[in-house]
């Protein structure tokens, strides 16, 4: 697919561009972890796969052998309940052993059902309620802007979080403190915890919204790659201004029974016949 092809297919929504082998080994991750705690935001982790891929693979200046470092990049997942995605992703990083993941929810362990900072090494905020991870960052990189470092400060929201008031305060402080060194990256899969957002309260025009608030602004497709990694590598996409990418993706990629729909959202009990279900349906919808 040419970049013009990318660029045309982003605007209607996602491509259905085969997943790349990396990409069906870190869901296979996550499902491992699914299959030892029987619970999880499967839907929500499968979404920000690619997202999370390319930050930590190609765009975060981070070193798991000193997570506190001072001029290190700052990534907070303000939709913690994808957290599935973020450990399988430091695990891979080094932040913590892999074999830490198959403690996933269990008493003692590091890894809850929503990240906890300065208790999973690499994870600079604790998040969970919806609404608090950008005005987190918004501070975090306003330090850095007065305290004359150039670490980057990376926020992933989800798009029913953009409910929030709080994420639209944010916003306005961004751009009120010219926090160029902010970018915000919103999975946009069109679906929250029970229906789709169009229906829960309509999020359009989404990318409009952020140009308003005086983010400089691009539409990618969240399940492309090298997408993915163009629009981070560019940014800011302008002098002064804090950035946002619309990451347009699909709600449990990867898996038929996942994809789009909100029964995904969260499972608090996952049967022997599901776990077979999903991993079937990974393994043959991987080449799609």
């Amino acid at each position: 697919m040419t970049a013009a092809m990318t660029e045309r297919t982003t605007k209607r929504g996602t491509s259905r561009a085969a997943l790349d082998a990396r990409s069906v080994d870190l869901r296979r991750m996550i499902l491992d972890v699914v299959r030892q705690s029987r619970r999880g935001h499967v839907g929500s982790a499968f979404s920000i796969v690619e997202v999370l891929r390319v930050l930590y693979d190609d765009i975060l200046r981070v070193d798991p052998a000193h997570p506190d470092r001072h001029d290190r990049d700052r990534f907070i997942l303000s939709k913690g309940h994808g957290c599935l995605a973020l450990y399988v992703q430091l695990a891979e990083q080094g932040f913590f052993p892999r074999e830490a993941l198959a403690t996933f929810c269990e008493d003692g362990s590091l890894l809850g059902g929503h990240p906890q900072a300065g208790k999973v090494p690499g994870v600079e905020a604790s998040t969970g309620s919806l609404g608090h991870g950008l005005p987190v960052g918004v501070g975090v990189a306003l330090h850095g802007k007065l305290s004359g470092r150039d670490f980057r400060t990376v926020v992933l929201l989800g798009d029913g979080e953009c409910d929030e008031g709080s994420v639209w305060e944010a916003a306005l402080c961004a751009a009120k403190h010219r926090l160029e060194r902010l970018t915000v990256l919103v999975d946009y899969n069109k679906m929250q915890c029970y229906a789709a957002t169009a229906e829960v309260l309509d999020l359009e025009p989404l990318a409009a919204k952020w140009r308003s608030f005086n983010f400089g602004v691009r539409e990618v497709d969240g399940h492309d790659v090298r997408a993915l990694r163009r629009a981070l590598r560019a940014a800011p996409f302008a002098p002064g201004r804090p950035s946002a990418i619309v990451c347009h993706t699909v709600k449990g990629r990867g898996i038929a029974r996942c994809e789009g729909n909100a029964d995904w959202h969260h499972k608090s009990k996952i049967s022997d016949a599901d776990l077979e279900g999903l991993e079937t349906e990974l393994e043959a919808g991987c080449g799609l």
